[in-house]
């Protein structure tokens, strides 16, 4: 089986004003069409990824604060 490409980093926390996961900047329609489209539809969303990401004010793969705001530790 071949592997998908995917810019997962296993965040999985969707920014409630965006409702784009913190982690990798896809919405939950593209997280969850992922397996079935077409490498050139993977490479056009993962394109977008950047802006978006930049958008939330969050690098990627950023800590996500807990519901009452502190940091989690590692």
């Amino acid at each position: 089986m071949p592997v998908i490409e995917t810019p997962c980093l296993k965040i999985c926390v969707l920014e409630p004003g965006s409702r784009l996961c913190r982690g990798c900047g896809r919405t939950i329609d593209e997280i969850a069409g992922w397996g079935t489209m077409s490498g050139s539809e993977r490479h056009r969303i993962m394109a977008l990824l950047p802006d978006r990401i930049a958008a939330m004010g969050t690098a990627p793969g950023s800590p996500v604060p807990r519901p009452d705001g502190t940091a989690p530790r590692d």
